[in-house]
């Protein structure tokens, strides 16, 4: 079983795809707005994880004001929060949350206060005492500012932290941030993460009985 090193101080755990699995919520609902925008569905959803929604939609669809998008996001966002059809939890992810009652960790995630709530219930996972929600950044995943602010709050080095991730705009986040990233799921094998797994089966992180932060052992 091997144990990460250099040691890690704090662990910062995105939600979609990492540690709930909302794929089936995501594609209804993000297939119906492509498809009433006249773009191909399937090339929406190569866009779509790991953003906030109007950021996705900006990418999407480049010409269109800002202030549509935003208003159409507000309506994804609703559309999401009342589908948890399908919602589960990523196997392993209510264990290992478990497990880190009382060690240094954080929610980082695109998804605003009320989705990532009902998300986490939905999927039967423990929420962390620290949510970065989309509600408490300027700047959404690619940019590293969620868990730049998670390892202030934190009072953690960035060099210190885990992050655990499964999309491309996210683990370009946590590079951009100076934080080694685990890799979660198919998604993340594709972007090179510095580890990789593919659920969080068998992934244990505890307490380093000599002192020296936490101890992440990988199956």
């Amino acid at each position: 079983m091997p144990v990460l090193t250099p040691p890690v101080r704090a662990v910062l755990l995105d939600m979609d795809g990492t540690l709930v699995n909302s794929d089936a919520v995501v594609e209804r609902c993000w297939r119906r707005w492509a498809e009433r925008n006249g773009l191909d569905a399937d090339e929406a959803m190569r866009t779509v994880h790991g953003r906030q929604g109007h950021l996705t939609m900006a990418l999407l669809l480049p010409d269109r004001p800002m202030e549509q998008n935003l208003a159409e996001n507000r309506q994804m966002l609703a559309e999401e929060t009342a589908d948890t059809d399908g919602v589960v939890e990523v196997p392993g992810a209510r264990r290992l949350l478990e497990s880190l009652a009382g060690l240094p960790h954080a929610l980082v995630t695109s998804a605003d206060d009320r989705l990532a709530r009902v998300r986490m219930a939905a999927a039967d996972v423990p929420l962390p005492p620290l949510m970065i929600t989309a509600e408490h950044v300027g700047a959404s995943k690619p940019d590293p500012e969620g868990f730049l602010k998670a390892a202030a709050e934190l009072g953690v080095a960035p060099a210190e932290c885990l992050v655990l991730e499964d999309s491309e705009a996210g683990i370009t986040a946590a590079r951009a941030a100076g934080m080694p990233v685990l890799g979660i799921g198919p998604r993340a094998a594709a972007h090179r993460p510095d580890h990789w797994v593919d659920d969080l089966t068998g992934v244990t992180i505890t307490a380093d009985p000599n002192g020296g932060g936490l101890v992440v052992r990988l199956p």
